[in-house]
């Protein structure tokens, strides 16, 4: 979707809209990091979140490749910086060409600062000479697909502003015709430079208004981490400094935490000023931070720690080719950027109801699925790479992780335990412990609230559904004696299979489940995860394939514990089960005596 399009509809419901800046770090273990943090901060749902193009195009495949990753793993709505240094058309088509296959609608284009080692920008052969033919270029060869973003100045352009600080009002003047000129070549929004005099911002905005420039100007709020960054930062885009800003910075410049917690009192201050004066929208340039930017966002009362509201019990996608995606297996629950790399080639994705599943082809489980951020593998090797001597010490694991003992666990790319999770956790661990390993769940939820911190999803004034849901392994002595048990609870379908394919289920192979529902006001009843049996042969193969690759690799060639993961995989099956009865059921009741 396109950034412009979701700020119109905010602005129809006066909402206040936010964004965040990320920029491409130079090393592997930074990337990771990023990604990390920007889970955390997408949670958040921001109307946005840009990527950088690094000096020169230095950084071009390394953007492109997180931009990729922002849209259709991280899911947030993506913008593409692109500028026009080191860039001929060939290059900018392809940049253009590969984020618009990878579903991504908006960039931010820019002249670009000179290549590191000069003073000034030079044309490139074949090139741009401002971010204006760039503007010209992409709506003259794509047309109406991607919203454009420009940068807009408040104080004026850096090669505008003069060795006194401050650009004449003839430069000024020059600087924002200019503007102008790029919103009317197509131009939908401008996001301005870092600046610290709100006042001067938003005489800016006054100025473009009266040339005529209608489009949103969103501001660039940049929070002041430390005193040092701070300097280099604002001398290097020639940014003016009120005089009380440096008068409460000085005294404390060498206290990087008083800095900070200055920065995030200015920042807060700022974007009230901003807000009160009718700017809904507000830019924060994070430099992949994350503290300050949240921190500023919850003084606002734009977000709360403890609470992040949900439009689906998972996170939409946002790649234009499957925005309308609704329902998904449950299967996937933990692992959704799994699920989203398996289901990439799809041409349609289920909307309003999951239908015959067997039409669109999973990819096959490659290697992608086990890669983990490195801090991750660290956290697992810390937490699951220990002496197991016999299937009992694997019960442990799994029964720590579900009491919040562990933070990490071989079959979730998420972070510890979801909170839903916590009102049956107890319950969970008990049947680890009888050897029941669960890597999936969800408790059963009767009506409750939409905004429930807990189970809510989709927004206020609604009601949400669920069934109680299942999915652990289990030898195969403990699968018959549950399957026999199970004759006296009619409420409940189960499917379980072993790594070979054997299959046993007292539900049809055809027959999917809704285990999540929620009604709405003038809505049709949205059953956004399903248990469907044709797809849990597909999960099967690669929840297997974690015993080995995510678990038992982790010890050495030969090593006894990794023996025993093998043969575990090997002998056990998966199972998936579901309480129909969301009511009055018990699923924890049968593996009483079990």
């Amino acid at each position: 979707m396109k950034v412009i399009d979701k700020i119109r509809a905010a602005e129809s419901n006066n909402q206040i809209l936010f964004s965040f800046e990320f920029f491409p770090p130079k090393t592997d273990d930074g990337v990771d990091n990023l990604f990390e943090r920007m889970d955390r901060m997408v949670s958040h749902n921001p109307a946005f979140c840009d990527i950088t193009w690094g000096a020169g195009g230095s950084t071009a495949d390394l953007t492109l490749d997180i931009a990729n990753k922002m849209q259709n793993m991280a899911c947030v709505e993506t913008m593409m910086h692109l500028t026009c240094t080191n860039m001929p058309v060939e290059k900018i088509d392809h940049a253009l060409g590969t984020i618009k296959g990878n579903g991504i609608q908006n960039v931010l284009a820019l002249r670009g600062d000179p290549p590191h080692g000069q003073d000034k920008f030079v044309v490139v052969e074949d090139g741009f000479a401002c971010a204006l033919d760039l503007v010209k270029h992409i709506r003259k060869q794509y047309g109406d697909y991607f919203g454009i973003t420009v940068a807009g100045y408040p104080e004026a352009h850096p090669d505008v502003i003069g060795s006194d600080g401050v650009a004449t009002l003839e430069g000024y003047a020059s600087d924002l015709a200019y503007l102008k000129s790029k919103f009317d070549a197509g131009a939908d929004l401008i996001v301005t430079q870092l600046f610290y005099d709100t006042d001067n911002f938003l005489k800016f905005v006054n100025d473009c208004r009266q040339i005529g420039i209608t489009c949103p100007i969103v501001p660039g709020i940049m929070p002041i981490n430390n005193y040092k960054g701070f300097i280099r930062m604002t001398g290097f885009c020639k940014t003016k400094i009120p005089a009380e800003v440096m008068a409460a910075l000085e005294p404390i410049k060498d206290n990087d935490e008083a800095v900070r917690a200055y920065g995030i009192h200015l920042g807060t201050e700022m974007c009230k000023k901003i807000l009160a004066n009718g700017i809904k929208q507000l830019h924060l340039y994070t430099l992949n931070m994350e503290k300050s930017a949240l921190a500023i966002l919850m003084n606002l009362g734009l977000i709360e720690e403890t609470k992040v509201t949900r439009s689906l019990p998972w996170r939409p996608p946002t790649n234009v080719n499957r925005v309308k995606e609704d329902v998904r297996p449950i299967f996937w629950a933990n692992r959704p950027k799994s699920y989203i790399s398996r289901t990439l080639g799809w041409d349609q994705y289920p909307s309003g109801r999951w239908g015959d599943s067997r039409n669109p082809s999973y990819g096959a489980v490659t290697d992608y699925q086990f890669m983990r951020p490195r801090s991750r593998n660290k956290k697992l090797h810390e937490e699951w790479v220990v002496p197991l001597k016999s299937v009992e010490d694997i019960y442990e694991k799994f029964n720590k992780y579900c009491l919040g003992k562990l933070k990490s666990n071989p079959w979730s790319e998420l972070d510890g335990l979801q909170p839903e999770t916590k009102i049956i956790n107890d319950k969970l661990a008990g049947i680890n412990l009888k050897g029941f390993l669960t890597i999936n769940s969800q408790p059963a939820v009767n009506g409750e609230s939409s905004d429930s911190p807990i189970v809510g999803w989709g927004g206020p004034g609604g009601y949400v559904y669920q069934k109680a849901y299942l999915e652990f392994f289990c030898s195969v002595d403990k699968l018959k004696a549950l399957i026999e048990k199970s004759k006296t609870f009619p409420s409940l379908t189960y499917i379980a299979v072993s790594k070979d394919g054997s299959l046993v289920s007292n539900a049809g192979s055809s027959h999917v489940n809704a285990v999540t529902w929620g009604v709405f006001t003038a809505k049709e009843i949205i059953q956004p995860t399903v248990v469907d049996p044709a797809s849990f042969l597909v999960w099967k193969d690669e929840a297997f394939e974690i015993w080995s690759k995510s678990w038992a690799l982790l010890y050495p060639e030969g090593d006894s514990s990794r023996k025993l993961l093998e043969e575990v995989q090997s002998s056990y099956s998966l199972v998936s089960l579901v309480d129909n009865d969301y009511i009055h059921g018990d699923l924890f009741a049968i593996f009483a005596d079990l």
